[in-house]
């Protein structure tokens, strides 16, 4: 119940900033697979996720996600 009063009266700012660390827990998985397809026991068994291009993409939007939500969280 705490979780969905404070989502509801939530500012643009902390919703932000939740996307922000949700795309840099995302890029973390994405790190992770890559990691692990990298050192799979078969080498002709490629994969088909293209882990670098999701690490990429998540890790930028969660980055600019965060750096524009820390103004807003700064001023309160």
């Amino acid at each position: 119940m705490d979780l969905l009063r404070f989502l509801t009266f939530a500012s643009d700012a902390e919703i932000a900033g939740l996307w922000g660390l949700g795309m840099i827990g995302v890029a973390l998985l994405a790190l992770l697979g890559e990691r692990l397809r990298m050192r799979r026991a078969r080498i002709d068994r490629v994969g088909w996720v293209p882990w670098t291009t999701i690490f990429m993409t998540s890790a930028i939007v969660g980055a600019g996600l965060l750096a524009l939500s820390a103004k807003g969280l700064m001023a309160g």
